[in-house]
């Protein structure tokens, strides 16, 4: 072989091994960017499978439904001194010439009105009563219920704070019909220096309304004491009386709300109700005859 064939063999050799270099090179220059972007479609499906997981939560939250209370039955009272009749007061307080109303910074919420009547016969004696009707009224509250429920547990107190009143001697209770959902009669007697007082309290509930109507009678100044059946029979139907003028004040319809369920109440909406009854309970006066004169009436010469 010459020298120059030799040559030529040598200088192809050397060109087919550069050509094989820059092949691989070139691989390794292309295969990069394919695993960037895989990388890169790898990273944005996790970041859209995040962002997807956060879109159905809060699509989830935003359908949950609020809360909700079966609104009040009641929206308002009746004025306290009118809600009995001219012909009741002077049977049950004949000598009472006009009702003191009670404080309230709320009427629609509470409302209470008292009569004393004293009839003084001189050397025969006197015979006192004294005769009082508060009314309290509850509102729904998502928190602590329907306004119904609210009312039934403030009843319930009621008939056990009356049952339970100090000096009380010969409790008695009895159901009453016929007025409102609910009553109780409590009964009994309280001795004072005075005399003895017979005490009448009647608890009635008529849908989310507490009426609480408290009678009480004595002989004074040596005069007999008053029937203890008789003041009941007179409670009782002060009682029914008061309870009527509650249904009447809210319409034929049974409310102002009529029943149908309430919207969800803002914070401030759905707290102060509640709170306007609370306070009016806890400032309700107790239930015995403490109202009764702690003097003895001068008689007639």
């Amino acid at each position: 072989m010459s020298e120059g064939t030799m040559q030529r063999r040598a200088q192809r050799e050397e060109r087919e091994q550069r050509v094989k270099r820059l092949s691989r090179v070139l691989v390794c220059a292309a295969a990069v960017p394919v695993m960037l972007v895989a990388a890169g479609c790898s990273s944005d499906s996790g970041s859209d499978g995040s962002t997807d997981k956060a879109a159905k939560a809060a699509a989830s939250a935003s359908v949950s439904p609020s809360p909700t209370v079966e609104a009040a039955a009641y929206g308002k009272l009746p004025e306290s001194c009118k809600v009995l009749s001219k012909k009741t007061l002077e049977d049950l307080a004949p000598e009472s010439k006009s009702g003191k109303e009670g404080k309230s910074d709320d009427i629609s919420t509470r409302g209470s009105c008292s009569w004393n009547s004293l009839d003084n016969n001189g050397v025969k004696g006197s015979q006192f009563r004294w005769l009082n009707v508060s009314m309290l009224r509850f509102e729904s509250d998502v928190t602590r219920g329907p306004a119904d429920k609210l009312a039934q547990e403030y009843y319930e107190k009621q008939v056990q704070d009356a049952q339970a009143a100090e000096g009380a001697k010969g409790v008695k209770s009895e159901p009453v019909s016929g007025t409102g959902d609910q009553a109780t009669a409590v009964r009994y007697d309280l001795k004072k220096k005075e005399g003895t007082f017979k005490q009448q309290t009647i608890v009635a509930r008529v849908e989310n309304v507490v009426v609480t109507v408290d009678y009480n009678g004595a002989g004074l100044a040596g005069d007999k004491s008053p029937s203890a059946d008789d003041l009941l029979k007179d409670a009782k139907k002060a009682a029914k009386e008061a309870v009527a003028a509650v249904s009447e004040a809210n319409g034929a319809g049974g409310g102002a709300a009529g029943g149908a369920p309430s919207k969800t109440p803002s914070k401030d909406e759905s707290k102060a109700p509640s709170e306007s009854a609370s306070k009016a309970a806890a400032d309700e006066p107790s239930k015995d005859a403490s109202q009764s004169p702690s003097k003895k009436p001068a008689s007639k010469s």
